[in-house]
């Protein structure tokens, strides 16, 4: 029995940078168990890298789409051809985030107006465009999962502008769970643990919080990519079909210490 029942299911993967992304984490979960998958790409170049990717799963079904998640038209065009082809849209992982380097290098207190409404707009409201924008395609309700981290509610050194951005990030996953419920339509946020992935590189302390997480946390070890898939896919599924509006923790149990 197929208990996650995502065979033949349309899900539009955002975000996979390369093969250690876990966007692509989520997506090779999707593909071997019959998704069709319809990953987007922001500019040529993030392209190249998810053809390279995909260059393994070529009996797959997977189609690539632009979409740059900055601008209204763009996201507009992405999910009305997404869904003009595919017919409905199942589900969603929006695993996008970003912020200017000399933002997260430089101290909280010096962010700069710019960075600061950058990393607000690419990293959270990014959620509530692309919501808006499939709502109209997913007809049958559905799943949207997002990407989170602990330095939302908690100050990770380095992580800056962008625990303020993944604050927003989460808030606004509330309030879309609010509003799409009635349309069936379940907003969640996946809280993953510290995982060596590019956009990862960008935080200075980084080595520091994986040794912190071995040391401190309850299963006294880090995550791994798979884990992390393994709960979004429980998550776009009909596994967790009473859940919504909520920060999932894959962590091992980091979250929960003092």
């Amino acid at each position: 029995m197929d208990v996650l029942q995502l065979k033949d299911k349309n899900i539009v993967v955002m975000g996979v940078a390369n093969e250690r992304s876990i966007a692509w984490g989520v997506a090779k979960k999707l593909l071997e168990v019959g998704a069709n998958v319809i990953f987007t790409y922001r500019k040529e170049r993030s392209k190249g890298k998810i053809d390279k990717v995909l260059a393994d799963y070529t009996e797959y079904n997977t189609d690539v789409v632009q979409c740059d998640v900055n601008s209204d038209e763009s996201i507009a065009n992405a999910f009305s051809e997404i869904g003009e082809k595919y017919g409905a849209i199942h589900g969603i992982v929006h695993s996008v985030a970003f912020a200017n380097a000399e933002d997260l290098h430089n101290r909280f207190v010096e962010t700069t107006r710019d960075g600061y409404a950058f990393a607000q707009d690419t990293s959270a409201y990014s959620l509530v465009a692309v919501a808006k924008a499939a709502r109209p395609y997913m007809s049958e309700g559905g799943s949207i999962v997002t990407m989170t981290y602990l330095g939302a509610e908690r100050v990770l050194e380095g992580y800056n502008v962008m625990g303020v951005a993944k604050a927003a990030l989460e808030a606004s996953t509330r309030y879309l769970a609010y509003d799409l419920g009635a349309e069936g339509i379940r907003v969640n946020a996946i809280s993953a643990g510290a995982i060596r992935t590019l956009a990862a590189k960008g935080v200075p302390s980084f080595n520091t919080i994986l040794h912190m997480i071995e040391e401190k946390s309850p299963l006294k070890r880090n995550v791994t990519s798979e884990e992390v898939a393994n709960m979004t896919m429980v998550m776009l599924s009909n596994l967790s079909s009473g859940v919504t509006g909520e920060i999932i923790y894959v962590d091992s149990g980091y979250n929960i210490m003092g």
